[in-house]
């Protein structure tokens, strides 16, 4: 069998029980029933560069991780992958914020990674890359001579070429892209994105069989939307923690109802909107006040970046803002935590909140959906409020869908969420996670890998 070369920007510590984040949950689940090596970013900086490399071997999984200068971090992950990627792939062309030389430090860290992997690489190895940061990792290491089987998966969303094209590399992207063999997407709107870019932009590359075909390489496109560990996150969600049971026996006494959100603090989330549905659901239905509370915990990312400490302001004033507005002495109608929780807590908080709120903007797939789905006790189940911009939304059609952007239908739909009938929340649950199951992590795992063994590289490296 061939071995699994997993390459990410960043490597987690597979010696945690659980994972923070859900392309590193997947990876972390995937390997470690699979074997095999993980590849990345340790997560660290340095002045000056270094060829150490940190490696480590947990379970059947060997860890090569390297640091990045503090050039390379501003210019790559900061700048390009951050500043340019991250708001463009989310359909955010206002706020990217291109300059020549965040590419140049984007293509140098993936060209120094594909020179530190490849000594390691072995005759037979499978590599398969993760995500925006590195889409021309094999590109570079083909350059190098490599001639494995080489797959790529894109975590987040690939927006329509009017909307590439707003980057001046957006050509290059697209041809790194056709480097891989098999190149995998979350959902169907965004695979027919990049075969439409594809077929209006390399004349014909785009077979009748859907596979493409450009400058002497086969590469296959497909639609694999990622899942999560459902077995394990269910048994997460059955363990008991003093303080959340102690809170949610406190609200079943006061006949008081929980809405949970649980997000990075990110400007694709939706939380902003989020936060004005909920005051627009009090405003509405001022018999509400006092018998439900929305937590949102929303740990910091990427705080290097102006946009993210421009949001965290909106948001803790519109949180004071609500809460000054509607609370009294007993009731805070929005508990904000700006901080990470344990997945395992996490899970326990979904179980015990009535409603799930998931209202992204725009999202590859969103893994905390499925988790909240996954979290639910069967006899009593909660209700999934979930964004039709979130890729999710294309799988789990038994929630209420609404559109992020209007904040009053999100508040009526939070309402008819806390007001649904027992055997309605049971028969939606019940399908929701007969989708979710069907989409497990492990099934997309080894569908991919079916897919990348089933390619036509060549499995040997160039001396």
């Amino acid at each position: 069998m061939s071995r699994l070369v997993v390459v990410s920007n960043r490597v987690a510590d597979l010696r945690q029980a659980t994972q923070s984040g859900g392309l590193a949950v997947a990876i972390a689940d995937a390997l470690k029933a699979k074997g095999g090596v993980w590849f990345g970013w340790d997560g660290n900086t340095l002045e000056n560069e270094t060829e150490k490399l940190g490696i480590d071997r947990v379970g059947d999984v060997d860890v090569i991780s390297s640091p990045l200068t503090v050039e390379d971090y501003s210019q790559y992950y900061i700048g390009y992958a951050n500043s340019v990627l991250w708001p463009l792939f989310h359909y955010r062309v206002d706020l990217v914020d291109y300059r020549p030389q965040y590419f140049e430090g984007y293509m140098r860290v993936n060209g120094k990674f594909a020179a530190l992997l490849k000594p390691f690489l072995k005759q037979g190895d499978m590599v398969w890359v993760h995500d925006y940061h590195l889409i021309p990792f094999a590109e570079r290491l083909r350059a190098l001579g490599c001639r494995h089987k080489m797959g790529f998966f894109l975590h987040i969303p690939f927006p329509p070429a009017d909307i590439i094209a707003a980057s001046p590399n957006h050509a290059y992207l697209v041809e790194a892209l056709l480097q891989y063999d098999v190149v995998g997407f979350q959902t169907s709107t965004d695979l027919n994105n990049f075969n439409r870019y594809v077929e209006e932009n390399i004349p014909d590359a785009m077979g009748a069989d859907g596979v493409i075909r450009c400058g002497g390489r086969t590469v296959r496109a497909l639609r694999l939307p990622i899942g999560i560990d459902v077995a394990q996150f269910t048994e997460l969600a059955e363990k008991t923690f003093e303080d959340i049971n102690i809170d949610h026996m406190r609200r079943a006494i006061l006949r008081q109802r929980q809405i949970v959100g649980v997000d990075r603090l990110d400007y694709s989330k939706g939380i902003p909107e989020r936060f004005e549905a909920f005051s627009r659901m009090l405003h509405l239905h001022p018999e509400l006040e006092k018998t439900v509370t929305f937590l949102q915990i929303a740990p910091p990312t990427r705080e290097d970046v102006t946009a993210y400490a421009e949001i965290r302001m909106r948001l803790e004033g519109l949180s004071g803002s609500i809460n000054g507005k509607f609370g009294d002495i007993d009731w805070v109608p929005i508990r904000y935590i700006h901080r990470p929780v344990p997945r395992p807590r996490l899970a326990a908080m979904f179980r015990s909140s009535e409603v799930g709120l998931v209202t992204p903007l725009r999202d590859g797939m969103n893994l905390v959906a499925k988790e909240y789905v996954a979290a639910q006790d069967p006899a009593d189940p909660g209700v999934l409020v979930l964004s039709q911009f979130a890729g999710a939304a294309e799988e789990l059609e038994d929630a209420l869908i609404v559109n992020p952007h209007d904040t009053e239908e999100m508040g009526e739909k939070m309402e008819l969420a806390l007001r649904m009938p027992l055997e309605e929340r049971q028969n939606r649950h019940a399908r929701l996670l007969d989708r979710v199951k069907q989409s497990d992590v492990g099934i997309w795992m080894e569908t991919f890998i079916d897919q990348l063994e089933g390619a036509g590289g060549a499995d040997s490296v160039a001396a």
